[in-house]
Formats: structure tokens, sequence, C-alpha cells
């Protein structure tokens, strides 16, 4: 058997094909709620999370999250739309399923922690969600482009510092 080079227009056009693939991939989103489906504590878009430690952690994926801090879901996407991670919680049981395995603890915040690498303060976001300055400790967001659908919360405290970002679709 042998192997024939790739030609220079041969090589465009599977350039091309690379970058159409990539850029449709970007604009992949996650699913729309049902027709008629309450809206009011469900949000879907795009987050990051960025913790500033040695090994410089960052995340980011398309998101559906519903529900409220005591009971609720958060599913994450790739740029695809295929689905990363699923988290569900009610009082005293939090499930993670990832790649087909499924994680059940009794803290929300240890299975957060093990999704994103870092603590995320849970609670206080469905408030910041909902437009409410609500203080979670070490964390201080800013509200001002939520209106915009822009939600940007820091933790400063404890070390290491982290970044939380959500771009809410419209």
């Amino acid at each position: 058997m042998s192997v024939r080079p790739v030609r220079a227009p041969e090589r465009a056009r599977l350039g091309l094909a690379v970058l159409a693939a990539a850029w449709l991939a970007g604009c992949a989103k996650p699913p729309r709620p049902a027709e008629g489906e309450d809206r009011a504590d469900r949000w879907s878009g795009r987050l990051a999370v960025q913790v500033d430690d040695a090994a410089a952690q960052s995340f980011s994926a398309g998101f559906v999250l519903s529900g409220s801090a005591r009971e609720g879901t958060l599913t994450l996407y790739n740029p695809l739309g295929n689905t990363l991670a699923e988290l569900g919680w009610q009082p005293g049981r939090a499930l993670l399923k990832t790649g087909g395995q499924l994680r059940e603890s009794p803290s929300l915040h240890d299975l957060v922690r093990e999704l994103t690498g870092t603590e995320l303060p849970i609670e206080a976001l469905f408030g910041w969600l909902h437009g409410q300055a609500v203080q979670a400790s070490g964390w201080q967001a800013d509200l001002s482009r939520l209106t915009d659908g822009r939600l940007v919360a820091t933790r400063h405290t404890p070390a290491p510092q982290a970044v939380l970002r959500l771009v809410l679709e419209r």
C-alpha cells in the first residue's frame, strides 16, 4: 500500500473543512426548554471558572442550571453540545454523572469541587441570578451587567483566588 502526498489544493480544502467544523462547534448551544416550561428558575449559557493556583486551572462549558439551592440540576455541555456532566441535588443527597460514571455524596459542595476544580457558592449563585446581592463568604459578585446577561463573581479568600463568569442566553 502506498501513501500519496496531499497536494496544496486538497490541503486547503481540508483546512477549510476543519475551520468550518470548529466554527460550528463554537456555535453549539445546550437544548432549549420545552414550550411553556417555567423559565423563572432556569438559566442557560456559558460558564467559566478560573483558579489562580500553581496549576492555573480553568474550566469552561455550556450549561443549563435549574431549580434552587435546595433542590436543582446543573448540566454541562462541550462546544458540540454533548453532555459533559449532570449534577443533581436535594437535601442531604447529590449525584454527579460524568462519562457514564455515577457518584453520590451527601455534600453538593464536594461534587461541585470535583467537577469544577474549586468550591463555588451554589446557594449565593441562585440569589445572584435573581439579581439579589447575596453575601457568600470570601466571594464578591458583580451584578452590574446582569441585565446584559453577564455575571462575574470573584473569590478572594480563602486562597487561591477564583473567578466564576457566566454569560446567559437571551
